[in-house]
């Protein structure tokens, strides 16, 4: 019986394929691996060979430490509503939820902000500088500052940017915001 790190290598494998939309002979032509040793490292009957993981990874042109990093590194591919942490700022109402939290093997993450009218936050230095930002405004008015650029956002809109330096989310006294933001 194989141990629990194979067993997750054999369901990535069968994952990766069934992602890619292959078959077991459709993966077995383009890794040069017959189907039936195929078959039975997805259903961890085998653990595969350093050989065939460098062949499989060949099909999928993913490296080798990217398939062993999502395997050692397993997290729950689900986040149901109730397990989405949310943090609320006393003295401003924001509120921030994490939609989809950080994962180790995963590079994106996605928050929920809502900002209440006349919400002003800055921040001087970004958490980590060059990081992808997309904030999509699902309602309301925003008005976001990056690197000393304003930007009026209204609901619908999306703005990208790489953060690098200061930012400021400021909402009109009239109005809050409710946005997406996925960091990646």
């Amino acid at each position: 019986m194989l141990d629990d790190l194979a067993n997750r290598l054999a369901n990535r494998l069968s994952e990766l394929r069934q992602g890619r939309g292959w078959s077991l002979d459709q993966l077995a032509e383009h890794s040069s691996i017959s189907r039936a040793t195929l078959s039975r490292m997805e259903k961890g009957d085998v653990s595969p060979t350093a050989e065939t993981l460098g062949r499989l990874c060949a099909a999928y042109g993913l490296p080798m430490s990217r398939l062993l990093m999502m395997v050692e590194d397993s997290f729950d591919p689900r986040v149901p509503f109730e397990r989405q942490p949310e943090w609320s700022d006393p003295e401003t109402g924001f509120t921030r939820r994490s939609v989809s939290p950080p994962a180790t093997g995963l590079s994106g993450e996605v928050m929920e902000g809502h900002l209440p009218p006349g919400t002003v936050i800055s921040y001087e230095t970004p958490p980590k500088p060059g990081q992808e930002h997309h904030l999509i405004l699902l309602d309301g008015a925003l008005t976001l500052t990056v690197d000393d650029v304003a930007h009026d956002l209204s609901g619908g809109d999306c703005l990208r940017y790489h953060l690098s330096g200061p930012t400021r989310f400021e909402t009109p006294p009239t109005r809050g915001a409710r946005y997406l933001l996925v960091l990646i």
